[in-house]
């Protein structure tokens, strides 16, 4: 899975089930299908759980401007937490 993206992993896994759902497989070939969608469904929520701990709100001061942390990195805030 070099290079792989959501998207990518996510279209293949529509062809997985599409296959899945529409074809007679053997045994062996739907193990080798289901083997695979375990991985990129690993994969995609790995992406989505990394994803959300992206998506912070910044915190601003009341004029605006970031507040940096002692690293002068702008402070961050957990979006879930901010609902």
């Amino acid at each position: 899975m070099k290079n792989e993206t959501y998207e990518s992993s996510f279209q293949r896994l529509e062809e997985i089930l599409a296959k899945m759902n529409d074809s007679k497989l053997s045994l062996e070939d739907s193990l080798a299908l289901f083997e695979e969608a375990d991985k990129l469904i690993i994969f995609c929520q790995k992406t989505l759980t990394d994803a959300e701990k992206k998506v912070q709100t910044l915190l601003k001061d009341r004029d605006g401007k970031l507040k940096l942390g002692e690293d002068q990195k702008p402070e961050l805030k957990d979006f879930a937490k901010s609902l």
